[in-house]
């Protein structure tokens, strides 16, 4: 990733915690933190990783309530980052914390014995 599309990501994930956190009126969107974004090289698209407390079936719906709010959350992004042309959002659960807790886990199991 170049030092720009490294810029915009961050700024697009400041952003993105303000609008997720005050803007999005969808109860389906409860406990939502953004853990990173990822924008490509020509900043056409951008990859937004999250993290959502529930279970599974919560999650999918928490999903499925941002990609049909992602046009509103676009354009809320294009009004506040300047940019000639705002990147396409997609949304994605970051499993990263769960298997990072499930490594956690097995070592203190194999602590233990």
């Amino acid at each position: 990733m170049s030092l720009r599309s490294n810029r915009v990501a961050e700024q697009m994930k400041k952003e993105l915690g303000d609008i997720l956190g005050r803007k999005i009126k969808d109860p389906r969107v409860g406990f939502v933190t953004v853990t990173g974004v990822e924008v490509t090289g020509d900043l056409q698209q951008a990859t937004i990783y999250i993290t959502s407390l529930g279970n599974e079936r919560e999650r999918e719906e928490t999903l499925k309530a941002l990609v049909k709010a992602s046009g509103f959350i676009r354009s809320e992004i294009g009004s506040r980052i300047r940019l000639r042309r705002t990147p396409e959002l997609i949304f994605e659960f970051d499993s990263s914390i769960e298997y990072g807790n499930r490594i956690d886990s097995l070592l203190r199991d194999l602590h233990k014995e």
